[in-house]
């Protein structure tokens, strides 16, 4: 059987150099980051009496591009792994991966492996939105392989002798639900007796992207207000980990009723609102997280950030999180009553074919594969 997969190709502008991955989404399991391994293809008479080292740089930027005037400079380039590839060590391991030993194989001796582990407390892929008029490279988080040719691995890399291409780390939703969310406030009012009782509840605490949340509400009114209007909303939280006061929150989702009110003293109502946040209704709003975007393809809003505890927060990280928050309105004198409830939203852990192959042992799964060209213009002028 024949099977085609996915290699990703890049050449450095002079020719010299090619750097292969077999995929650009590398999945932090909280406790472990998969190891980000490829191929390298080198041209002998080019190299010969020099080096090739490959490094794995997290790229923070958290200021505009356009603002960087008069030496300024809003970005930080944070070297996670490296390592000299070519010559390669005497001492190398060669435990090679199934992708590896194919690509060597198809690509000859000028072809070199390498292999690099990064720490779990590394930030996750996250871009803030630009607004329509922002000009430059997005703030956030992004992650490149980059493969040079110098003397050592400090040495400042020329552009045609460089080559780099993005990848994300990524997280995968549990397999497993969490305990369901509800809440219930109470509130009482001065120089009024009773009190008004609201209580929320989530169908579960674990949603996918592009889910709808299910909110019920249960209102139970023994105050002598009158609830006049009911919001449910569903709240971004961004934690620019960086800025003592860089927690905000974005509504990413809204809907407003005032279907079953108004509810009179002595009353009650239950009711289910369904929200689901999209990035589709939310293209226009600069700020709103998004999952780490590569060229060419589309992203959603950001993945719920989870961390092994509070403490593994990385300082130039972004950490993203999400409730749902219900207001009763009571008019001017009355005030309002709100509740919250957090919960994840995330991508299920997908089942690809790709994945299969990777652990394939049939040597007739590698007679081919298909190599995707990509082209990172943005990449080397961030580093």
């Amino acid at each position: 059987m024949v099977v085609n997969f996915k290699v990703f190709k890049k050449v450095s502008p002079n020719g010299k150099l090619t750097l292969y991955l077999g995929k650009r989404d590398f999945v932090d399991h909280i406790s472990s980051v998969e190891p980000i391994d490829g191929v390298i293809v080198v041209d002998d008479d080019y190299l010969r009496d020099r080096k090739v080292f490959g490094q794995v740089v997290c790229s923070f930027r958290y200021g505009r591009e356009e603002d960087e005037v008069m030496g300024l400079n809003f970005q930080k380039d944070l070297y996670l792994a490296s390592e000299m590839i070519y010559p390669p060590p005497e001492k190398r391991e060669d435990n090679l991966t199934k992708l590896q030993e194919r690509l060597l194989k198809k690509l000859g001796p000028n072809a070199f492996p390498f292999k690099f582990t990064i720490s779990p407390s590394a930030p996750a892929s996250v871009i803030l939105q630009p607004g329509p008029e922002d000009q430059g490279e997005p703030c956030g988080v992004q992650f490149y392989v980059k493969i040079f040719v110098g003397e050592n691995e400090t040495d400042r890399s020329h552009r045609r002798s460089t080559v780099a291409l993005a990848f994300r780390k990524v997280q995968y939703a549990p397999s497993k639900q969490g305990r369901q969310p509800c809440t219930v406030v109470r509130k009482d009012f001065l120089l009024s007796p009773g009190e008004l009782e609201l209580e929320v509840t989530l169908d579960k605490q674990l949603y996918h992207h592009g889910e709808r949340v299910a909110v019920n509400i249960c209102i139970r009114n023994n105050s002598n207000k009158v609830v006049k209007k009911i919001k449910a909303m569903v709240q971004q939280g961004i934690d620019v980990v960086l800025f003592q006061n860089g927690q905000y929150r974005t509504s990413v989702a809204s809907l407003e009723t005032q279907e079953g009110c108004p509810i009179q003293p002595g009353s009650s109502l239950q009711k289910i609102m369904y929200l689901t946040p999209m990035l589709e209704s939310n293209k226009d709003r600069r700020g709103v997280a998004l999952d780490g975007q590569l060229k060419s393809e589309d992203t959603n809003l950001a993945s719920s950030t989870l961390l092994a505890t509070a403490d593994h927060k990385d300082a130039f990280g972004i950490v993203v999180s999400y409730s749902v928050k219900v207001k009763l309105f009571l008019g001017a004198l009355g005030g309002e009553v709100s509740a919250e409830l957090p919960f994840i939203l995330m991508h299920p852990k997908p089942e690809t074919l790709k994945g299969k192959l990777l652990t394939a042992d049939s040597q007739a799964d590698v007679e081919s594969f298909r190599q995707d060209t990509v082209d990172e213009p943005g990449l080397l002028a961030a580093n």
